[in-house]
């Protein structure tokens, strides 16, 4: 049954995807390029339907599907592929802000204030060739003589003191390397003198209705980690607070995971929603925790600050409550249902970080005959860890991938974004436990949106930082060497 649920969500969030993103470069049906994708998925539960759990899917059901399925998504995006580029800007407005105004002129500026526009590109700092008028943008290429965030924050007082708040000024690299400005009328203008007091994002009663919520449905599945049944639980129902450590466990990592980005975007000054739960009474109790970003971010050191301070502020939360959860645990005969997936009989060689510390907690009682029964405030710690592996993935708008757009530029971030997917592929079948999360990357965009100003590079302190990141989620994922399981005794 949970297998055909899992099925049904991953079906609408990969509907919910291409709908959003693809459908607006191609005119290829969205449902056949759906059809395409869920295509492995699809044929595993015919496999499972008509012979049921007990036979094995054949390897070639699991490989060829992944093989071929790819290539006809690219094949049929590319069919019907509209006629833009990767230079086209015209979508920004549409991602960066809520409602939809009414759509500008053809031509965005007039013949004189095109003449007082060149103006506003000094010789000296971006020597400009020629205006390109489209639409929704105005793209002005040239030659940069000067350095990029100089360049950026000087035409932009420029353009800002000639037009006001009417355009919003986007700095990109073009697919030969070259920075271009590109002016984008900003939705959030309001003509006139008179300025609109500009309306509030937060909907306070709104997270915490959610927060509450969440806190029930995650304290149902934590009291049945914790023996409780429904017979027990309808005699005395005081006996649900046994799920509420791994409830409050659980809600304060993602609350910390999530404040973590809100606090780095108010730092920034960009707007933002306050951290939304997703409750449900099955499962996990929560599908996780996110916020929305309301304004465009204004460069690439905003985009990997806000994009790292979750993972890192999560992570601080979820390594305590994972050792005090170890501490707390069972000892178990190792059996062949243990896994990763199991919590009455974990077994956490498939991660070179969860081998150290249960192995720094547990100490000579986890050997190599032997596994784990988590406590409940374990089990929200080990979540917490996975949460952040996957947030830190290097794949399109997941946190992973602002960090690698922010450290490489756009299109070095989609390449990488690419070798991980088919690398979490590989992955998977070492461990059938990241399957779905291999699927899942592979119907995520390796797309992520523009900073305004995307061409400045970071320093060198956030580069480092970036490459810790990075080794962090190998240290997940990775299992832990033989050499080392031996030295271990696990």
């Amino acid at each position: 049954m949970m297998f055909f649920l899992w099925l049904f969500v991953l079906g609408l969030i990969s509907y919910y995807l291409l709908q959003n993103g693809i459908s607006r470069i191609t005119r290829t049906p969205v449902w056949l390029l759906w059809l395409v994708m869920m295509a492995p998925a699809l044929i595993w539960t015919g496999w499972v339907l008509v012979n049921g759990t007990s036979k094995t899917v054949p390897p070639e059901l699991v490989i060829i599907p992944f093989l071929v399925c790819p290539f006809l998504y690219w094949f049929l995006v590319q069919l019907g592929r509209k006629k833009i580029t990767a230079e086209t800007v015209e979508q920004l407005p549409d991602s960066a802000t809520e409602p939809a105004k009414p759509k500008p002129p053809v031509r965005p500026i007039d013949q004189e204030e095109e003449a007082s526009l060149r103006d506003c590109f000094p010789w000296s700092i971006y020597f400009l060739r020629d205006l390109e008028f489209r639409p929704q943008a105005v793209i002005c290429r040239g030659q940069l003589r000067t350095n990029p965030e100089a360049a950026y924050k000087a035409i932009r007082e420029n353009v800002e003191r000639l037009f006001g708040d009417r355009f919003l000024v986007v700095f990109q690299n073009s697919l030969s390397g070259q920075p271009f400005f590109a002016l984008v009328p900003n939705p959030s203008h309001q003509p006139g003198e008179t300025p609109v007091k500009t309306e509030s994002v937060t909907r306070p009663f709104f997270a915490l209705a959610l927060v509450l919520i969440t806190v029930f449905t995650t304290t149902l599945v934590g009291a049945r980690m914790a023996g409780v049944t429904e017979k027990a639980l309808q005699s005395n129902p005081s006996i649900l607070l046994q799920g509420l450590p791994y409830s409050l466990s659980l809600i304060t990592f993602l609350g910390i995971h999530e404040l973590g980005h809100y606090l780095a975007a108010r730092f920034y000054k960009i707007r933002t929603t306050l951290p939304y739960f997703i409750p449900i009474p099955f499962f996990l109790g929560t599908f996780g925790a996110f916020i929305q970003i309301r304004s465009p971010i204004p460069n690439r050191r905003a985009l990997f600050d806000v994009s790292i301070a979750g993972p890192l502020a999560g992570l601080v939360a979820a390594v305590p409550l994972l050792i005090w959860g170890l501490d707390h645990s069972t000892i178990v005969p190792l059996s062949d249902k243990s896994g990763m997936l199991n919590f009455e009989s974990f077994k956490p060689n498939f991660s070179l970080l969860m081998t150290l510390l249960s192995k720094l907690t547990l100490g000579g009682a986890l050997n190599a005959e032997t596994a784990i029964d988590l406590h409940p405030v374990a089990v929200a710690g080990y979540l917490g860890l996975i949460v952040t592996a996957f947030n830190l993935m290097p794949v399109g708008q997941l946190d992973g991938g602002h960090i690698v757009h922010a450290m490489f530029g756009q299109r070095a971030s989609m390449a990488i974004g690419q070798v991980a997917r088919l690398c979490m592929l590989l992955l998977s079948f070492l461990e059938q436990g990241l399957l779905l999360w291999a699927i899942i990357l592979f119907l995520t965009p390796l797309n992520d949106e523009p900073a305004l100003n995307d061409v400045s590079e970071l320093d060198n302190r956030r580069d480092f930082l970036g490459l810790l990141a990075i080794g962090l989620l190998l240290m997940i994922l990775l299992p832990a060497p033989r050499v080392l399981l031996e030295w271990l005794n696990v």
